[in-house]
């Protein structure tokens, strides 16, 4: 269920804002959105897993949490992450 090292720089490469960046909210909310999509396939496929089930909850709220931040810190860069991941706003 965790993210493999290839798909995670992947992700990382596609939403940094400069060339070291590795825990801006930017990236941090892409991966937890990676994370959150593989959670939801396995869950559909295992309906009692309900270990797997709270875990997906914590992280959509601290996803929740981080969008929040970042569109109180700068509104510009929330709505380009927003669309570049095609979230709700």
């Amino acid at each position: 269920m965790a993210l493999t090292k290839q798909k995670k720089t992947k992700v990382i490469a596609t939403s940094k804002t400069h060339e070291k960046d590795t825990g801006s909210p930017e990236v941090q909310i892409a991966l937890f959105t990676e994370k959150i999509k593989s959670l939801t396939s396995h869950l559909k496929k295992n309906k009692k897993d309900n270990h797997s089930r709270r875990g997906l909850l914590k992280m959509v709220s601290k996803r929740k949490k981080l969008l929040s931040y970042l569109k109180g810190k700068d509104s510009k860069r929330f709505k380009k992450l927003v669309t570049s991941l095609g979230l709700k706003e």
